[in-house]
């Protein structure tokens, strides 16, 4: 069975050392720059199935470096990995396309499942229905558009990645917990507010103006989808 290949994007060569080491003990061919510009060029010439990304690395930062990977292959997972773990970074690295952050110093087993939720979830088959829709709100999945009435939303891919949780569970009482491992593949932390943060973000582009409100605050339980 081909080995899954990684690329280590960190600046720290202990940190890196420790990361390879670990994925190459669980089978994983792992490989490490030191910077952001290397990091691109092998990335356009090179297949990985995952890309682990330090934010604070010399040339093009770990965010800018996300943007430009995502602009290659969208469908290749980022891991985003920082000292800086406020709320306002974690938005900072979902807006620049990462599929998943993890706040340093960290253990290597969390990153380890980190990794493997990443490269399963990515390895499935995506669903193939061209669109979803729910009441007047229509969501393009080949275009990666939202839709409601005559009004195009624009949406970051975190955004629209909530959308689209939302939407295949409409009706249904979705805890802040089951929103943060189906969107951000990680166990909601009690002691941020990623998900509200990106709720409101969502309310205020797709029911703010309209007349009928989609997204519901269950409270104690979390949000609802839909008609009420």
């Amino acid at each position: 069975m081909k080995k899954m290949k990684i690329l280590i994007v960190e600046d720290e060569p202990k940190v890196a050392s420790f990361i390879k080491m670990g994925l190459e003990e669980h089978n994983y061919e792992a490989e490490i720059v030191h910077d952001g510009l290397s990091a691109e060029k092998l990335a356009q010439h090179c297949k990985y199935n995952l890309f682990i990304l330090d934010i604070i690395i010399p040339g093009i930062d770990g965010l800018e470096l996300c943007r430009k990977l995502k602009k290659m292959n969208s469908n290749v997972p980022v891991l985003m990995l920082s000292a800086l773990g406020t709320t306002d970074d974690k938005i900072n690295g979902f807006d620049s396309g990462s599929d998943d952050y993890l706040v340093k110093p960290f253990e290597f087993r969390e990153l380890l499942c980190r990794v493997k939720v990443l490269l399963k979830k990515h390895s499935q088959p995506h669903d193939s229905l061209d669109s979803l829709i729910v009441n007047d709100l229509e969501l393009d999945m080949d275009k990666k558009v939202a839709r409601r009435g005559n009004s195009c939303i624009d949406l970051t891919a975190k955004e629209f990645s909530l959308l689209e949780y939302f939407m295949r569970n409409a009706g249904r009482v979705l805890s802040r917990n089951d929103i943060a491992e189906k969107v951000w593949d990680i166990s909601f932390d009690f002691g941020t507010n990623v998900v509200d943060v990106y709720v409101n973000f969502l309310r205020k582009k797709i029911d703010k103006g309209f007349d009928k409100t989609l997204i519901h605050t269950k409270v104690g339980f979390g949000y609802v989808f839909g008609d009420l």
